[in-house]
């Protein structure tokens, strides 16, 4: 059997809607509420099933162990849950700025899930992949889902939602924000009343992160602050990327011309549906070599 090489896979950054930090299990970890919806960048993975029985990650982050990386990591944890003796060559072609609160690595390791379930023919369900993902990162599973979501728990409690479907500009200040930092900051808020679900998209909805991130990182604050001055900023996860939502796509374009020419800003529409479904939607109805299934 010769190597067998699959176009590539889209795994799409994501932003927080809002992010409530509403309490602090004795774990360790933080509850939390939040709503998911899928932006770009999009990253793209390839995938060349191999003879071998090696899993190996060309492109993106360089000199990263093989125990750090999630696409590793994911592929590993696949075969070993089908009993998969295949290998798989995966190149990884990177656009999502790395720590900048966009879920780069959380979006590739979902689509190498999803992706390689279908090539390897492994026929793990959805619920299946959730568990999965889960065991990568809070934040997998909704990449895996492809839709957008509410997420309660430690953001692992998924529910469909359909949200409105703003025009963003978003903007990448270029700082790489450590999470743990952020989440074990004493002056973080932890007790934010939780909400419902028909809550979304009321004005009183933000990021519990912010006021930490904007004291620990003064270039995310004062991007925040002359984003804000456009449109009502918000800081995306634990940043360091910042997002304002606009009514259309020339009005964003628009305060997108009004920001500083040294800033590193692009303008998308947020999505309830992200693009790997559709991605996955063409590999069902065709075979490795892109030929219709009859």
């Amino acid at each position: 059997m010769s190597d067998t090489y699959s176009p590539p896979w889209p795994a799409p950054a994501k932003i927080n809607r809002f992010l409530h930090i509403t309490g602090r299990r004795p774990d360790g970890y933080h509850t939390l509420q939040t709503a998911f919806q899928f932006v770009e960048p999009v990253d793209e993975l390839t995938f060349t099933l191999t003879r071998r029985p090696n899993i190996q990650r060309t492109g993106g982050m360089a000199d990263l162990a093989p125990e750090q990386d999630l696409v590793v990591r994911a592929a590993t944890l696949l075969r070993a849950q089908a009993g998969i003796t295949q290998g798989v060559s995966i190149h990884l072609k990177k656009r999502i700025p790395v720590g900048g609160g966009l879920g780069g690595g959380s979006s590739n390791a979902a689509t190498t899930l999803v992706a390689l379930n279908q090539l390897w023919g492994c026929s793990l369900t959805p619920t299946d992949l959730h568990a999965l993902a889960l065991q990568l990162g809070a934040d997998v599973p909704v990449f895996v889902g492809g839709v957008a979501a509410w997420a309660d728990g430690v953001g692992e409690v998924l529910t469909p939602i359909d949200m409105d479907q703003p025009w963003l500009v978003i903007v990448n200040p270029g700082v790489n924000v450590q999470t743990a930092v952020v989440f074990h900051d004493s002056k973080l808020t932890r007790n934010t009343a939780e909400l419902t679900i028909r809550a979304v998209g009321d004005k009183g909805m933000r990021n519990d992160c912010e006021p930490v991130v904007r004291r620990l990182y003064s270039k995310i604050a004062a991007v925040l602050d002359e984003l804000d001055r456009l449109g009502a900023a918000k800081l995306t996860g634990t940043g360091s990327c910042v997002f304002a939502e606009f009514a259309s796509q020339s009005a964003a374009e628009a305060a997108q011309r009004q920001l500083s020419k040294d800033l590193d800003v692009w303008v998308c529409r947020a999505k309830n549906r992200s693009p790997l479904c559709d991605r996955l939607a063409i590999e069902s109805s065709t075979d490795n070599w892109g030929v219709a299934k009859r």
